[in-house]
């Protein structure tokens, strides 16, 4: 059997919390943010949680992460 490889796309943008749940930055923060007010940048600001419909999805592409 060969060796399972992980996606590198997906390794680069997901990280497993502390409790085996995953996090992904925020979307609408990268550039062309001069126009946008100070609360709308704040509010894409940072982490969140993976949506629990993707899930499945993203454990597929990271079979080695921890936290199943």
């Amino acid at each position: 059997m060969p060796k399972i490889k992980s996606h590198s796309g997906a390794k680069k943008r997901f990280t497993a919390t502390g409790r085996g749940k995953l996090s992904r930055m925020k979307a609408y923060k990268g550039h062309l943010n001069a126009h946008k007010s100070p609360r709308r940048k704040r509010s894409h600001a940072g982490k969140a949680l993976v949506a629990r419909g993707d899930l499945r999805l993203i454990r597929k592409m990271l079979p080695h992460l921890v936290g199943k």
